[in-house]
């Protein structure tokens, strides 16, 4: 399965800040913004990831990421010259994806909690094994301000809505979508919806009418984070920092993932830390790197 990062956008909820860097290079607490989403692609078993962004934008993808080599996987990065929806992220992609499945997971969702992996690794085998999709849904207080899933008693979706003034439901659709190939033909056939868009919904709906449509929803303690305004961000990083303070673990350590997966060994771990052992980060994955190579 690919991975594709939709880092595009301008950010303009967050002006003066994103005048002059992308929003997904944007710290939330102690790492970039764009570590979160591409850390849920790593935990899915996902090792070949396309990040999409403004062409003005990419360059400090590219500085910042490389070509994934030293996590043990491989970045690829596309243009998105404007921004015209979700569903362009797989017209743009179509190419990396290939032949394969994909996961889209939006550059500002951070998500985290119990049983996660888990979840992700029912979305890959859903698009493998039953060539079906498997969207995410959360549990808002105003749901009329984000798409919304309704559901049977089963858990089958009955219906999805874009922003409904009267919500059947409070599910929020989130932003992580796992797909089977044929995604990428019916993106293509979407057409702009009346605020000139390619919805990612209407994507959902192909699949939905089809009887393809898994969801799988967060629980009561599960985290879903949208960091698009000031004190979302503000919130998202004050999580972050209590979530590690008082636990001990790092979220959204690409090197930690990437060895806890099995993309990169102990001793490259340790090798990946040595630069950065002058911060509390670095010296977090050198501690996990050492203690595995003393068991």
């Amino acid at each position: 399965m690919k991975g594709i990062v939709l880092a595009g956008g301008s950010g303009t909820r967050l002006y003066p800040i994103t005048m002059g860097i992308s929003k997904q290079l944007i710290p939330v607490y102690d790492k970039p913004m764009i570590f979160y989403p591409i850390s849920v692609l790593m935990l899915a078993g996902i090792r070949d990831i396309l990040i999409i962004s403004t062409p003005d934008d990419l360059p400090g993808f590219r500085r910042l990421l490389g070509d994934g080599t030293r996590l043990g996987v491989h970045f690829s990065y596309a243009e998105q010259p404007r921004p015209e929806g979700l569903a362009q992220a797989f017209i743009i992609g179509r190419e990396f994806i290939g032949d394969e499945d994909v996961c889209l997971v939006l550059g500002d969702n951070i998500f985290h909690g119990q049983g996660f992996t888990a979840m992700l690794e029912r979305g890959v085998r859903n698009a493998a094994e039953r060539n079906t999709a498997t969207i995410f849904a959360y549990p808002v207080k105003d749901p009329h301000r984000f798409g919304v899933v309704t559901l049977d008693d089963d858990g089958m979706p009955l219906r999805i809505i874009e922003k409904p003034a009267e919500p059947e439901s409070n599910f929020a659709v989130v932003g992580l979508y796992f797909y089977p190939n044929d995604v990428v033909d019916i993106a293509a056939r979407v057409t702009p919806s009346a605020r000139g868009e390619l919805e990612i919904t209407s994507v959902n709906h192909a699949y939905l009418e089809q009887k393809r449509l898994n969801v799988e929803c967060f629980g009561r303690g599960f985290s879903w984070l949208d960091t698009g305004t000031v004190d979302s961000l503000m919130e998202a990083s004050s999580y972050v920092e209590a979530i590690q303070k008082r636990q001990g673990f790092f979220i959204a350590a690409l090197e930690e993932v990437a060895f806890r997966r099995g993309f990169i060994t102990a001793a490259q771990l340790k090798k990946l830390a040595a630069p950065m052992l002058n911060c509390d980060y670095g010296d977090y994955l050198n501690n996990l790197a050492n203690r595995c190579l003393k068991s």
